[in-house]
């Protein structure tokens, strides 16, 4: 049994303090928000984000910060991405000295571009750090429903830790050294994911998200690549497999946003709607800079970018796409 802190009690990390719960560990969840810890404490339900899900009683809530920290062994980051920073610097003078701090965030640092581990690192440099991701909606595993991960480091001793603490009957967590690969992954999946749900919205069909989802992929693997990732990363868990979710579940928040764009929504209208953090939005920006400074071609990005930001209309956005200069499928294989 292990001291697992999570910081953040939305719809993932309750969930998680439940799996973590069933697997016997020792678990403390960190808000914020005193109204959130005291309904959680109360009626052990989060009402708003996770209903009908009952967290154990032997899982703490608090809302002081280095109460929450002491003597943790793994430090769970579930906050906002654009959060990160701010959290992690928080805690850098509370971790014990081997503490190992997981993120489950999903995103890049809008102002930067940096990768969220990186962001981590920088603040809290004499610690470990693994990326916990995959195709994982906390609706369902919550509820128990199979769902497979990757823990993800340079770390080998760091990744296996994460892995025994999270695997269980529900939830298989595989490992993987390819921690650049794995964060890129579950980041832009959300942009493309917010492009999945416009193409609802405006009524199209199979085949555009499927040409969608498969021209996504290869974005996000080019850019991957170009930052040092592993391409066969961008085939599993964290890459097509992250985006299958995002793309095709009405748990997305991204998916539930960009419908309602699709719909003729504006931006703000449609994340007022769905009252969580959609980080497909600070991800198309940081993948616009990401874009620019790498050279590396990313035209579904930069489409998304224009609707969420320039106001592009939806429609013609993706006619512009279907109409651009013809083009080889794979960009190595020439005639």
């Amino acid at each position: 049994m292990a001291k697992m802190t999570i910081l953040g009690a939305g719809s993932w990390g309750t969930s998680l303090s439940v799996l973590l719960s069933g697997n016997g560990h020792e678990v403390t969840v960190w808000s914020c928000f005193p109204e959130e810890v005291d309904m959680l404490e109360r009626l052990r339900e989060h009402k708003d984000k996770l209903p009908g899900v009952l967290v154990p009683a032997n899982v703490r809530f608090t809302g002081n910060l280095k109460e929450a920290v002491s003597g943790a062994e793994q430090v769970v980051l579930v906050v906002p991405s654009q959060t990160i920073r701010q959290n992690a610097r928080a805690v850098a003078l509370m971790l014990e000295p081997e503490a190992i701090l997981v993120c489950c965030s999903k995103g890049l640092e809008e102002a930067t571009g940096m990768r969220l581990s990186a962001v981590i690192s920088s603040e809290v440099p004499d610690h470990r750090v693994v990326g916990l991701y995959g195709p994982s909606h906390a609706e369902e595993v919550a509820i128990g429903i199979p769902t497979t991960v990757v823990a993800a480091s340079p770390d080998r001793e760091a990744a296996e830790a994460v892995q025994d603490a999270f695997m269980g009957p529900t939830f298989r967590v595989y490992t993987s050294s390819d921690l650049v690969g794995a964060e890129i992954g579950s980041a832009l999946k959300n942009v493309i994911a917010l492009c999945a749900g416009i193409c609802d919205g405006l009524g199209f069909g199979d085949n555009s998200k499927a040409a969608l989802m498969t021209r996504g992929i290869t974005e996000i693997a080019r850019l991957g690549t170009a930052l040092g990732g592993n391409a066969k990363t961008f085939s599993g868990l964290t890459g097509i497999g992250d985006l299958i979710v995002t793309c095709t579940s009405r748990h997305s928040r991204n998916w539930n946003a960009g419908y309602l764009i699709g719909q003729g929504a504006t931006l703000q209208e449609a994340t007022d709607k769905v009252r969580m953090v959609v980080e497909g939005v600070s991800a198309a920006r940081a993948a616009r800079k990401l874009s620019e400074q790498t050279g590396v071609s990313m035209p579904i990005a930069d489409e998304a970018y224009r609707i969420l930001f320039e106001k592009k209309n939806a429609m013609e956005a993706v006619r512009d796409l279907m109409t651009r200069s013809r083009k080889h499928e794979s960009e190595e294989a020439g005639w």
